[in-house]
């Protein structure tokens, strides 16, 4: 296998873990500089340039992109997507979990556990928003920050109101969530390779410090992850779109719960703390996935006219559980089930005879039309305005 690391800190532990690791196992691994390509979209085909020359051909690619460089790095992990090289951190998954804001909203999306949080521009929302993720203290983000930088616990609301409101005048976009008082400055740090954890360490804030990272002093012991907080780790991983991340959890009073996902964890912490060879772990898992590059549903369907990908939500009284439907029968109209999620569990490609029961959810590929009458009534929320000056109270439908 030929394998591109890219990293703009060549001499960094995990970037000289990852090419040490191939070079073990007979692979071919080279440390590309990310601001050195150029992407070259002249041609027939997609096309990159490494400096001033056409880049050869590489099976895998694996992205070590800082925050400083995400735009550019971003656009060069798109076009290797374009060139068909497998890559285990996709764009699309870097995106996501790069802006905190969005990865919260993707994760609260699929009843993963994250802290309240809210976000708010106007200053009037500031004290309601508070109010919302439970009262101070509270723990104001920058949307931008890492290794704990731009992360503030403001312990009363006064001071939280005057922080934001200061982040806000220098045009500093924040958010505003819950404080887990109950992790006690320490989280977990689960290292998700393909569908598994392959290694568990537990951070320990220093002193009277909440934030755990290790760049500011936290210190780290290795742990055996209780398979509730494994399993965590890999559906918040994979529901960012990455088959390589660092996942942080805070051991909440009633389970993990997820702070954020990382799409270029550093190792050297976690190695020395495990023992465990996490770059060999992941070398092994890009050479065996290596002829299976990253799809973009999109646009391979764009041709299929008529037909599209669907996820259905089956609610109590739907006329598929009503009639016992199963996969098979689904199958007849000219619908197929990629995957069905049950409560926590995926099952894919479910077979024929399997029935559709309530609270699944379906991920269809098929006729459209045929799946239009199964796709539910978009539940509509009553929303309340409230009256400017002497105006009556408006109610509406959305």
């Amino acid at each position: 296998m030929k394998l591109a690391v890219l990293s703009r800190a060549p001499r960094s532990y995990s970037t000289q873990r990852l090419v040490a690791a191939a070079s073990e196992r007979g692979h071919d691994a080279r440390i590309l500089d990310t601001l050195r390509f150029a992407i070259d979209l002249s041609g027939d085909v997609p096309d990159l340039q490494y400096r001033g020359r056409q880049l050869d051909d590489f099976d895998a690619v694996l992205p070590r992109i800082g925050a400083s460089i995400t735009f550019f790095g971003l656009a060069v992990v798109r076009q290797f997507e374009q060139m068909d090289v497998y890559t285990p951190t996709p764009s699309n998954g870097i995106a996501n979990s790069r802006d905190k804001l969005r990865s919260i909203q993707i994760l609260s999306r699929h009843d993963v556990a994250i802290p309240a949080t809210t976000f708010v521009r106007d200053r009037a929302d500031v004290l309601p928003a508070i109010d919302r993720v439970g009262g101070a203290p509270v723990v104001i983000k920058l949307l931008e920050g890492t290794q704990g930088i731009g992360v503030i616990l403001a312990p009363d609301t006064k001071i939280a109101e005057a922080v934001i409101e200061t982040l806000q005048s220098t045009r500093q976009n924040v958010l505003i969530q819950r404080f887990v008082a109950e992790s006690r400055g320490r989280d977990v740090r689960a290292l998700v390779v393909g569908d598994r954890v392959v290694a568990a360490m537990r951070r320990q804030a220093s002193g009277d410090e909440f934030r755990s990272n290790v760049h500011r002093g936290g210190s780290v012991e290795a742990i055996d992850l209780d398979p509730v907080y494994a399993d965590t780790a890999v559906r918040a991983a994979q529901i960012m779109g990455l088959r390589v991340a660092g996942v942080d959890m805070l051991e909440g009073a009633e389970g993990p719960v997820v702070m954020e996902v990382n799409s270029s964890p550093g190792f050297e912490g976690i190695e020395r703390a495990t023992g465990l060879d996490i770059a060999g772990a992941i070398t092994d898992y890009v050479a065996a996935q290596v002829a299976f590059p990253e799809i973009d549903v999109r646009q391979r369907l764009s041709v299929s006219a008529g037909y599209g990908v669907v996820e259905l939500s089956i609610n109590e009284g739907a006329a598929l559980v009503a009639a016992g439907t199963t996969i098979g029968e689904l199958r007849e109209q000219d619908i197929s089930v990629l995957t069905l999620n049950r409560n926590t569990t995926v099952i894919p490609n479910p077979q024929s005879d399997r029935v559709i029961e309530v609270d699944d959810r379906l991920l269809c590929f098929g006729n459209l039309e045929a799946m239009r009458g199964l796709v539910p009534e978009r539940r509509r929320n009553r929303l309340r305005v409230q009256p400017l000056h002497d105006e009556p109270l408006l109610e509406e439908r959305r």
